[in-house]
């Protein structure tokens, strides 16, 4: 019998016999072996069983496998990360990016700002009823006892107006 030490799988196929592996030590039952202790079987019931065994170590090799790849990998990922300490250069570069985009939402904020300055009073009032609160323009209507053709119009022509500054900016 060689010595192959990989899996069980490994060790029962590439022996005549057929091998269990205990905690103590190997076992290999050969054909003279199961002849003797079952003289009411054949060469062919020992095939047999021998194919069986390899079935079943097959199974439990790849069983292992597939479990191991897919329990361990995430698992592990997680404590790592845990672990792990960003780099200088990683605590500098996502500070400038959080830096970077503070200076976007303000340069967004003050050209949304402008282009509310340029609306009037009742176009501002309308339009952030209808794009901040969520109102339709026959619930504005409703709230300012207006026509909700006249809220539409308003609404309209404060999107121009909004569009124009957005143009320039």
């Amino acid at each position: 019998m060689k010595n192959y030490t990989d899996s069980d799988y490994a060790l029962n196929k590439y022996s005549k016999g057929i091998v269990y592996r205990f905690a103590d030590g190997i076992v290999e039952i050969t054909l003279a072996d199961y002849l003797a202790e079952n003289p009411d079987k054949t060469e062919d019931d020992f095939r047999e069983l021998k194919e069986l065994s390899d079935g079943i170590y097959l199974e439990q090799a790849q069983s292992g496998n597939a479990r191991t790849k897919k329990d361990s990998h995430y698992d592990e990922a997680d404590e790592t990360l845990l672990c792990k300490s960003p780099s200088p250069e990683d605590i500098l570069i996502s500070e400038i990016d959080a830096y970077e985009e503070s200076k976007r939402r303000q340069k967004r904020l003050a050209i949304m700002n402008r282009a509310l300055d340029k609306l009037t009073e009742l176009q501002r009032r309308r339009y952030c009823l209808y794009h901040v609160d969520g109102k339709t323009t026959r619930e504005i209507a409703d709230i300012e006892g207006a026509h909700f053709t006249t809220v539409h119009e308003s609404l309209n022509a404060a999107s121009k107006k909004i569009k124009k500054v957005l143009a320039n900016a």
